[in-house]
């Protein structure tokens, strides 16, 4: 056991230290560098432009569908909607409607993820009485709020709130197979 602990602090020890050889040198680019001007008129190198995202290229242009009228693919009374709906404590309704949006969902996620590029951090499904699609990204995107309406045939015309929020958050995930000792 202590042979181990010495093995995995040396290993430790040593992915920090390299940590640093493999980082770029960062040179300005006058692209996303702002100019600010001082009071006495010298300019000054502010942070980076933030990344917006452009919204109208993430669109789809169906129309939202009436969700009082809409023929979702679950019966409300199925197992897979009472199911979700005591799992996350909400009317079989709401579990109806929550569940179709949120398998669809990687169709709006998709969208948002090809601008994000190297930005995004991870996502997570928000189920509550208004199901949201939360991307979280790295702090230089512009916090934003869109409501994205489905285009597949699954849940055509139904809309997913997505919300960008730059705070860097990555989800927790174990690894396959972990075992405590």
């Amino acid at each position: 056991m202590g042979m181990r602990l010495t093995s995995i602090l040396l290993v430790a020890t040593a992915g920090w230290a390299l940590v640093g050889c493999d980082q770029p040198t960062e040179v300005a680019d006058p692209a996303t560098e702002q100019a600010a001007v001082s009071s006495d008129g010298t300019a000054q190198n502010s942070a980076p432009a933030a990344y917006t995202i452009d919204w109208s290229s993430v669109a789809s242009g169906e129309k939202p569908a009436d969700r009082s009228t809409y023929e979702y693919p679950f019966a409300i009374d199925s197992q897979n909607v009472l199911d979700y709906a005591e799992y996350f404590d909400m009317d079989t309704a709401t579990a109806q409607h929550n569940l179709t949006v949120s398998m669809a969902s990687n169709e709006a996620l998709s969208k948002v993820l090809n601008q994000l590029s190297e930005r995004y951090t991870s996502h997570e499904i928000i189920d509550s009485e208004e199901i949201k699609l939360v991307i979280h990204t790295t702090p230089d995107v512009v916090a934003s709020r869109y409501d994205y309406v489905l285009t597949d045939d699954f849940a055509k015309g139904l809309v997913l709130p997505i919300v960008i929020q730059p705070d860097s958050k990555k989800g927790e995930v174990k690894g396959h197979g972990e075992v405590a000792e």
